[in-house]
Order: structure tokens, then sequence, then C-alpha cells
């Protein structure tokens, strides 16, 4: 790992995935001969995983099994034998010290486990400073980071972008669910069905740019096509021929070519029925020509899963570069790779890649061969075009819905600001167990020095608009039932109105759900009562004796819960965005994304990149996650994370964050669209901005945040001194916030302001959401504008006189004010959101104005 730059105090806490998807990396950018020592602010870098990693199970079993040991020693107490009784404190202990040997534990083990780690490890390794994200889509993972990658390339925000995919078998969840689900057949020694892992990487970048540098290109995307049919009840492939049909259809068109124009196929291999209706569109679309040539990925290696899209466009683009049919599966046995002759009809040769995801997603994607063309003359320098000609379209907030502490909605939530006073407080026991998990003034690896949280309370029942049996409702995971009443909310201030046309529903959150680790925790207690089975403290009691203490805690601690057909659905990242698109029948491609504390900006700034582009006419973004739990305030505290006292942003005194539950949504459609439609515009959002400081995974920097900014006024007319507010990611920590300020100096600071930049942050009210941070500073910014007052701070005893605001000018109130216009402008806002790993976004927000 030293290559890397990786310090063996991290790389102990590093998830299994991380350094293999860094050889990926490097393999990839060796063999594009990108591999540099100098910095790239221009290289996307965009990861795809699914479920969880090796360190988020090891750092679950580790938390639970405390719970675990004191059950034993509370068994070994009530069995009254004397050796029994003796050594029952000394048996948990043993215990809890073997399995923070055997699992490992780290300060460190927070960060290391996060999927948004991997991207920003590999842009820290190679210099790349462009967009940073995790996705997850279930077995669509590398169609939907595909597409976002694209996305990305065509809006010119990157000019590379890096793509990984990969999946590991962490644990014998992933199966065990699927099996549940009917979705793998039961072990076999022949079962082709069975999962595989498999990783990595392509190397995407537009092909005038790749053709000027003289880069191998391997094959060219023609097409990139995601689509969803949103349908009630559990989560299930798509198995209608038709909108197979459609899909492909489609994307064939889209590059001209006519039936039998894409001559080989590679199939992602899903099973059963959904694998009958694709073939069968497949034949259907063939028509009359020669059917293609269809290989699948799943007969070569098994199927991976998240990795499958990737594996698959490797071959297809493999097979077009050497101009060569692999071996396939035909009805008479497996028939030999064979020469491609060229088309007939003079086109290029061409290739697909398809795939359906469990949760209903379609992904399909046609590749060319590439054909060098001689060189065109240089063409005249075109015309100069006025920069307000060139700018993006503005993309409309048509709806929103928040859920926070003691804010069971948007209006509760803006209340609250308005109200001066935070909703931190002690985190309830059934979250945080204090005799296990709390220890006061105490840096420790299994403990937090703090229980205060702005928890919020879960909802216990589907709101009325989702029509969800009570069984499936009670095996979502929390995030997912808190963000399905904000979609409810959401949905329900635009009207209940359809939403019509192409939609994508992205979700920020946390990519290892609570259930998810908890269902790896619920397989491992096998593995925790061997452990008590060795322990030194009961060797002296007989097997039969050991035997019935295992049996009496195994009853007290509670016997793990066999899986049923709904338990993958409440355990899936994605899930939580499918589950709104089937619960309402959206057609909305659903996904999630993590980006660390950024994570709702980088859904946001996804969302905004497609409705530009056309790719997707309204868009449901933002970001869940509830961070008040024993798991994440141990992991924080450990690193020495979380403030001593409560959250006190951008004060004297602050020293570290109080973690807080929150989810926010919001109904994006482009503006003119939003005009069209006759929907109420809330605000605009104007221009985007991202970027990664490659340095470090834990400090800020200032240049990797001033360059987000600075990206984000490339889109608008405006500059910086016509921002009016800044709502602050406001970390609350002393080198986080004073980096926030240096930066925000740097960008909006200056002679040229025409009054003082209003900054706040909403953690003081109701903690650090993590993936929701974003999504709560921005539901904050838009009922401030809505209500033309400028948000009061809270926790400002004294302000740090190190962060010289009256330099920029900048002031912090601490009360309600009226939020003044200037003359003939919109009142504009500011929202900045930032996360370990060096991951920064950027995003301008204003009233909609006369145009």
């Amino acid at each position: 790992m030293a290559r890397f730059g990786i310090p063996p105090v991290q790389a102990r806490s590093m998830a299994r995935l991380q350094p293999l998807m860094l050889e990926a990396a490097e393999q990839c950018l060796r063999d594009a001969g990108a591999v540099s020592g100098g910095a790239d602010d221009r290289t996307d870098v965009v990861v795809g995983t699914c479920f969880g990693l090796d360190r988020q199970y090891a750092n679950a079993l580790r938390i639970a099994g405390s719970a675990y040991a004191r059950e034993v020693e509370r068994a070994a107490l009530a069995t009254g034998l004397p050796e029994a009784v003796e050594n029952a404190g000394q048996a948990a202990e043993e215990l809890r010290g073997l399995l923070q040997r055997t699992l490992g534990a780290s300060p460190h083990d927070r960060v290391g486990e996060m999927a948004s780690t991997i991207p920003a490890r590999i842009a820290s390794a190679f210099g790349l400073r462009g967009r940073t994200l995790a996705v997850e889509s279930a077995d669509a993972t590398a169609f939907v980071a595909l597409a976002q990658a694209l996305g990305s390339l065509r809006a010119g925000l990157a000019e590379r972008a890096l793509v990984l995919t990969g999946q590991l078998h962490e644990s014998e969840v992933l199966t065990s669910l699927l099996r549940a689900k009917g979705l793998l057949p039961p072990p076999g020694p022949a079962d082709r069905g069975e999962l595989a892992e498999g990783v990595g990487a392509v190397l995407l970048k537009p092909l005038a740019a790749a053709e000027r540098d003289g880069d191998r290109i391997y094959a060219t995307i023609a097409d990139c096509r995601v689509r969803h049919h949103g349908v009630p009840g559990r989560f299930r492939h798509e198995t209608s021929v038709e909108r197979h049909r459609d899909l492909l259809r489609a994307a064939h068109r889209a590059v001209g070519a006519q039936p039998g124009g894409v001559r080989y196929v590679e199939r992602t291999g899903t099973a059963g029925e959904a694998e009958s209706a694709e073939l069968a569109a497949l034949a259907a679309e063939s028509a009359d020509a020669e059917p293609p040539v269809i290989g699948v990925a799943r007969d070569r290696t098994g199927h991976t899963f998240a990795h499958a899209g990737i594996a698959a466009l490797t071959t297809a683009a493999l097979a077009l570069h050497h101009r060569t049919l692999p071996a396939h599966r035909t009805a008479a046995g497996t028939a030999p790779a064979a020469p491609w002759a060229a088309p007939a009809d003079g086109t290029p040769r061409r290739a697909a890649v398809s795939g359906t995801s469990l949760t209903g997603t379609l992904g399909h994607l046609v590749l060319e061969e590439h054909r060098p063309t001689a060189a065109p003359a240089p063409a005249p320098a075109p015309a100069a075009v006025p920069r307000a000609a060139r700018l993006p379209e503005p993309v409309a907030v048509v709806a929103y819905g928040g859920r926070f502490a003691d804010a069971e909605d948007a209006d509760a939530y803006w209340r609250l600001m308005l109200s001066g006073e935070d909703r931190l407080r002690p985190v309830p026991a059934d979250r945080l167990d204090r005799e296990l998990h709390h220890a006061p003034g105490v840096l420790n690896l299994n403990r937090s020095y703090t229980d205060l949280g702005g928890w919020a309370d879960v909802p216990q029942s589907p709101p009325p608009g989702a029509d969800i049996p009570p069984e499936r409702y009670a095996a979502l995971d929390a995030a997912q039932r808190m963000a399905l009443a904000v979609a409810d909310e959401v949905l329900g201030r635009y009207g209940g109105r359809p939403l019509t046309g192409r939609g994508m529903l992205a979700v920020a959150g946390n990519l290892g759900l609570a259930n998810d680790r908890r269902a790896h925790v619920d397989r491992s207690l096998g593995e925790l009562e061997d452990a008590v089975r060795d322990l030194t403290a009961l060797k002296g009691l007989s097997t039969a004796e050991v035997e019935g203490l295992i049996d009496t805690a195994r009853q007290a601690y509670g016997p793990p819960a066999e899986p049923t057909a709904d338990t993958l659905d409440g355990a899936l990242a994605s899930g939580t965005a499918a589950l709104i698109a089937g619960a309402y029948g959206l057609d909305a491609v659903p996904f999630a994304v993590e980006a660390a504390c950024a994570s709702s900006l980088a859904a946001l700034d996804t969302a905004l990149t497609a409705l530009r582009s056309g790719t997707v006419d309204y868009a449901l973004a933002g970001g869940v996650e509830l961070p008040c739990s024993a798991r994440d305030m141990v992991l924080c505290s450990a690193l020495g994370l979380l403030s001593h006292n409560r959250i006190t942003p951008f004060d004297a005194g602050a020293d570290g964050f109080t973690p807080g539950d929150g989810c926010a949504l919001f109904l994006l459609k482009r503006r003119s669209d939003a005009v069209r439609d006759g929907d109420e515009i809330v605000a605009l959002l104007t221009g985007s901005g991202a970027s990664n400081d490659a340095k470090s995974l834990i400090a800020p920097d200032v240049d990797g945040q001033v360059r987000a900014m600075r990206q984000a006024f490339t889109q608008v007319a405006h500059g910086p001194a016509d921002v009016d507010y800044l709502e602050a990611h406001g970390t609350g920590t002393k080198v986080g916030d004073r980096v926030e300020i240096t930066a925000t100096g740097r960008v909006y600071g200056g002679a040229a302001r025409p009054r003082p930049l209003e900054i706040g942050s909403a953690k003081g009210f109701v903690g650090h959401t993590f993936a929701a941070a974003g999504g709560a500073g921005l539901l904050r910014a838009l009922l401030a504008l809505r209500a033309r007052t400028l948000p009061p701070h809270t926790h400002l005893d004294r302000l740090n006189p190190a962060l010289g605001l009256d330099d920029l000018p900048a002031a912090i109130g601490t009360r309600p004010r009226p939020w003044p216009a200037a003359p003939g402008a919109p009142r504009r806002a500011a929202v900045s959101s930032f996360g370990t790993g060096g991951i920064n976004y950027h995003l301008l927000v204003e009233e909609d104005h006369p145009r």
C-alpha cells in the first residue's frame, strides 16, 4: 500500500475491495498511458459496488458482539455454578477482547469502511481532482455508473472519467438473501447461478479528444440507456418483452442501426423469466435479419452482480477491437471464437451490452468499432458566442420535503430554524446502550464519549399514499421508511399530479444499510457461540454446562432472524429509491449515491447534469442517513470527530460535531418544463461545482473547496459578490471551520462585495446528518428564500477570531432578519458540502426571476 500513499494505520481499516480497486485503477490508467505524477482537475472517479464491505460487517459485529458478551456474562451468573459465577465478568471481557483482535479495531474504521472512501483514495493516489462518488443500483450498478460518467463528459464537466465496479463475497448474507427471494437456486456443484467476485475499470474520454491525443481506442459508446418502470410490491426483474424491446429499439435507432445491425450482444446474465423476456426482445428486434451472436458474462465468470455490466462492456469492447466474435453458448453447445466480418453495408461493427436489475431497472449500451478517419483541415475559429447563451438552463425545484429532529415535515423544520434553539438531546437507550457504549470523556475504540444527538423518530407505518403490506414495511430499513415518508411529503406538495416522461431517483446515503449489517450479525451468531466454547474463563465447565450457558445467552440475545422474500429489499441501499419508484409508480431510474458528507449535493449534482442533458425529464434527489446509533457514535468517537458537548459551528469553542438523523428530498425539473406544466417554482438551482482535493482522507483542503465553488460560477452569469447568503457545511471543528471560511473568502471576498456575505448552518440545530447534510442545508436555504428571511445561526457564544470574517466581509446572524433583494435582481444563496476523502460540492440557488 506504500506506493499508493496509504499510511499503515489507515491500511488496517481499509475495506478489502479498496486495494483491489486501486490495482484496477492503476492497470487501467497505465494501459491508457495516463499515469502521471501531476494533478488532474478534469478526471472524475465513479465507483460502483453493492451490499456491505468487509470492514462494515466487521465493525458491526464487533459492536453488536459487546451486547452478546453481556448476555454471556448474565448467563454465566444465572448458572449458579461457582466457577461460572466467579469468571462471568472475565468471560465477557475475554470475548470482547477476542472480537477486537480478530475483527480488528482502529480509530480510522469509520472512514475506512465507507464505500466513497474507495474513489476518494483512487483520486488521491493518482492526483485525480474531478468529481468523486460511489453509486449502487443492485445488478444494474455498472449501467448507472457509466451513465453518470458519460453525463459529466457530455456536459463538459470533465475531460476523462475513470469508472470502476467491484463485487466481493464479503458475507453469506447476500447469497442467503438472494436465495430467500428466489433469485438463486439451492447450492449445488454445477450451479451456474452462484455469485462470483470481480473488479474492473474502464477509462472514458470524448472521442474527439481521444483522437486528438492519439489514444488507443478499444471502442466507442454510441448510446447508453437506463430505464425503470416502477411497480408496487417486492422488487423483481423486468419480465415484459415489450419494455425490453422498447429500450433496445430506442438505443439502436439512436445510432442508426437497422434490424440486425448489432451483430454481437453481451448479456450480463439474468436468469429465469427476465432472461426469456430479454432474449425474446432481442429476437424480435432482429426481425428477418440474421440474429445476433449472444454472449453471457455469467457463463464465463459467474454472476459478478454490481460488476457484471463492466465485465460485459470489457468483453464487447475487446471483441470490437480485435474484430473477433468471442466464444459463446448456442443451442448445440459452445461455438468457438471466430473472425468478425465487416458489415456488407459499410456501417461499423456494432455490439451491445444488455442487462436488468433485481429492482426492475433495464440497461442497454451500444458500442461501435473505432474507424479512424483522416484528420480534417483546421476549421476557422467560430464566432464568439455570448456567455449567457452558453450557460446551462436553470433547474427548478418544484416540491420539497424533509424530516429531522423534532421536525416531521419541512414546515416544522423551518419553524425550528426560526426558533434559534437546537434539538440536540440524549439519544434514546434503544439506540445507544450506555452501559455498553458510553464512556464520558474517554477516547475508546468501543465507546462513545458523548450521548447527544439530533435523533428523529422513524415512521412506524407507511404513508397513506404508499400501499405497502405490514410484513413488507416491517422488513424495510429505518432509513428507507424515513425516505418514503419524505417522498410522500414531496409528492403531496406537488399536488399528487402525475410525473410524466423519463425520471431519475437519486437518493444519497450510506451504501451499507443498517439492515444489511444486522443480517450479517445474525448470520454470525454461530461464530460468536464457537468463540464462547473456546474461552479460557469457561474451561472449568463441562461441555454440557457450556452448551446450556450458550443456549441461555442465545435466548436472551435473540435468535437470528430467518430471511424472507422481503428481507433483501430492506437491506439494499438503492432499495430506498426503488421503493419510492414502486410505491408511486414512477418511471424513474433508482440508485443510491455516496460521497461521504457531501452525498446529498452529489445526488443533486447528478440530477442537474441529467436534466440539463435531456437524459431525464424530472428527478427526485436528496439524501437520508440516521447516524444517531451506537455504531456511528462509537466509530466517530474513536477518531475524535464528535463534540464533547454539542456542535457549535464557527464558535471559538467548537470541538467537533454532534450526529443527527435526517432526510431531505427535492423534486426537480428543467425551468422551461416547469413553466410549461404550470408548476410552482420554489427556487432555481443554477450552478453546481465539484472537486476532490486529492490530498487527505480526513483533513479538508482550501484549494479543493475553492475549485468546487469556482466551477459552480462557470454555469451562471453573475459573480460571487451577487450571492447574499451561504448555507455553510459548518462541521464545528476548528480546522474544518477555518478551512471553509478561508476558501469562502478566496471566492466570495473582496472589495466588489456590496454588503457582507451572510453565513449560517443548519447543523447547530439538528446536528450533522452525514449523507443528508447537504439536503438539510439546501432545504434551509430554499425555505429562507421562500420566506425572504435570513435564517439565524445558533450556538455562537463567541465567534472564532481566527476566521477573519470582517476581512471577507461576512456576518453570522443569530436572529431571523428580513432578506432584502438587490434592485432588479433575485435573492441568491449558495450551499456548501464537504466530506471525508476530500470530496467537495457547491450549489448555487436563487429565486425565480422574470427572464
